[in-house]
């Protein structure tokens, strides 16, 4: 279970799961307190524009009242007839009575929403318009609506919403009272009242129009927070701190977790009109909100799930083909590739990786033939040792006892060929030589030439110096002169000079020593042959080989030393003559400074 939770696919997994979630949930939350606010912010700017509709509404209703007012208290011929003293004669008390009451029925038809209009004289005389059945409530100087519009001085008095009549015990209607105190305008002294009473339908409508929702109570106070009016019998909550915070033609919204309160002043009346909504109310479209996110935000986690698990796996299954892939080669299968359609970089990946496995089995099978080749080498040179010492002691005795007769020539050809048999006998020592000592090999191979062929073969090798510590594998140029001899030059007739030439050349840090013969050269078709066994090592040369050592593992000796961008060239011309060219790299200054103390 730890090995799973340490994968990259589960790691990814988690890695996207979370992010993607969080930026689900960060948006979820970021869009709910977006709306949040947006949706405050409209139900702020509503209720300022209902408040501002109410109060243009008010202004209308109660400016029309005051003027219907104004019609009263600014009629001199009621006024007059007032203040006029009671007549002895009862036609003019009932004229001036009559005249009264035709001045308010007047007034009371101009309106259909009027109820009744009282007149109360200071004397005790009251006048009355609206319903035929008055039954005037004798107690009224000690009410309050009494003393109110007492109190106000000539100015209106809004007495506000009533359920019935204050003054008509017989009228049980609900009415919306106001009054004002009437005065003799010739002596500027009071001489009695005047009450309307008008149907409350167009003040509680206005009221209304300040609900925000179902449950929403609207009040309308007066003076020290009297209820005027209100939409509700409930009895209203606390406002009389913010009832008093609230300026003049302006609108507080308080919002708190469980109303909303809206509260503002009428600009013409001492009135407070305070609206109080329940949060619930103005909350339905938010938890609609609340419960479409809740929908959302898990089907979008779902699906960020389904993603990251895609993603995860889309990177983790090519690179478990690749692990698997592998663990194959680490048992030495490498036969198999990996092939990948993901991601660009996975896919250099498996790339590389297919071009690792392939070259590792070319360089082992390299490997595999340049050992066969070397073990066949060692091989051929162990089985010409026959004893060697015995044989290196018989060539010594030969070569004295031919000095001691004065046979120089034929003395020098046996202590050639020992000196041969000696190093192409000691591969213990190791399989790389330095060029002067393959060059010191090649002179005695020269000697027993030169000899047998009676000097139809001239040789000039020509190697400076600072190149005579470069290190080669053992038995480099030995094979290629003498195939230079065997198949090169021997073939010639003997009145044409054969000639071999070693050169060595410098080039781009790469050393080549040419071996160059005039002889017969190789037709084309033996040349191609010669060159497909270099390129291929499965494939064999024929019998290019001198020595027991052919050109072919001579050059895969030469690769395995050095690497695939050395080894051999052969460029021949039938009759022409062939050259070989051995190509190795320069070895670095310190590389150099070792072979000469070596």
């Amino acid at each position: 279970m730890m090995r799973r939770f340490q994968s990259i696919q589960y790691r990814l997994f988690v890695l996207f799961l979370l992010s993607m979630s969080g930026i689900v949930l960060a948006v979820s939350l970021l869009f709910y307190n977006r709306t949040t606010v947006q949706f405050h912010d409209k139900v702020s700017e509503l209720a300022r524009k209902n408040v501002s509709q109410t109060a243009g509404l008010f202004e209308l209703l109660l400016g029309s009242y005051n003027s219907l007012s104004k019609s009263i208290s600014n009629n001199m011929d009621l006024v007059r007839l007032l203040t006029t003293d009671s007549s002895d004669l009862p036609a003019v008390n009932y004229i001036n009575e009559r005249t009264i009451t035709n001045i308010l029925g007047a007034i009371y038809y101009s309106r259909e929403d009027l109820i009744g209009i009282h007149v109360i004289t200071d004397t005790g005389k009251v006048y009355n318009y609206g319903n035929y059945m008055n039954v005037i409530d004798t107690h009224y100087e000690h009410t309050e609506w009494y003393k109110e519009i007492r109190k106000s001085a000539g100015k209106i008095a809004w007495l506000g919403v009533y359920p019935h009549s204050v003054i008509d015990q017989v009228e049980t209607r609900p009415v919306f009272a106001f009054g004002r105190q009437l005065y003799d305008l010739d002596e500027h002294k009071p001489i009695g009242i005047v009450l309307f009473e008008a149907e409350p339908r167009s003040v509680l409508s206005a009221l209304h129009n300040l609900r925000l929702g179902t449950n929403s109570q609207v009040y309308l106070l007066g003076h020290e927070n009297r209820i005027v009016s209100a939409t509700s019998s409930d009895p209203p909550p606390d406002l009389q701190n913010l009832e008093q915070q609230v300026p003049e033609e302006d609108v507080i919204v308080n919002r708190s977790n469980e109303r909303v309160v809206i509260a503002s002043k009428l600009p013409f009346a001492d009135w407070s009109v305070i609206s109080v909504t329940p949060s619930e109310d103005l909350n339905v479209e938010l938890v609609q909100n609340q419960r479409y996110l809740f929908i959302v935000a898990p089907i979008l986690i779902i699906v960020s799930a389904l993603i990251a698990s895609i993603v995860s796996r889309s990177i983790s299954l090519p690179l478990k083909r690749v692990i698997r892939e592998m663990k194959r080669v680490e048992t030495g299968n490498f036969r198999h590739t990996v092939n990948t359609k993901s991601y660009e970089e996975i896919n250099q990946l498996a790339t590389s990786f297919n071009h690792m496995v392939r070259r590792i089995a070319e360089l082992i099978e390299l490997v595999r033939i340049s050992s066969v080749s070397e073990k066949n080498a060692e091989l051929h040179a162990l089985q010409t040792q026959v004893n060697p010492h015995f044989l290196y002691n018989t060539l010594d005795m030969i070569y004295w006892m031919l000095d001691e007769k004065g046979q120089d020539q034929l003395g020098e050809v046996v202590l050639s060929l020992s000196h041969m048999f000696r190093y192409s006998s000691q591969w213990e020592e190791g399989t790389d030589v330095s060029l002067r000592e393959e060059v010191e090999q090649v002179g005695h191979y020269l000697t027993i030439i030169q000899a047998r062929l009676e000097g139809r073969v001239s040789v000039d090798i020509n190697i400076e110096e600072r190149w005579m510590d470069i290190r080669l594998p053992k038995m480099t140029l030995q094979p290629l002169i003498e195939n230079a001899v065997k198949h090169g030059l021997e073939p010639l007739h003997a009145d044409t000079g054969g000639k071999l030439l070693v050169r060595v050349e410098e080039y781009g840090g790469v050393l080549s020593l040419h071996i160059i013969d005039n002889g017969a050269g190789m037709e084309y078709e033996r040349w191609e042959v010669v060159q497909v066994a270099l390129a291929e090592p499965g494939k064999q040369a024929g019998s290019g080989q001198a020595g027991g050592i052919g050109l072919q593992n001579l050059n895969l000796r030469l690769r395995h030393m050095f690497g695939e961008g050395y080894g051999l060239r052969i460029s021949s011309v039938p009759g022409a003559g062939t050259t070989v060219t051995v190509s190795v790299p320069l070895p670095q200054k310190e590389e150099k400074h070792e072979y000469s103390d070596s």
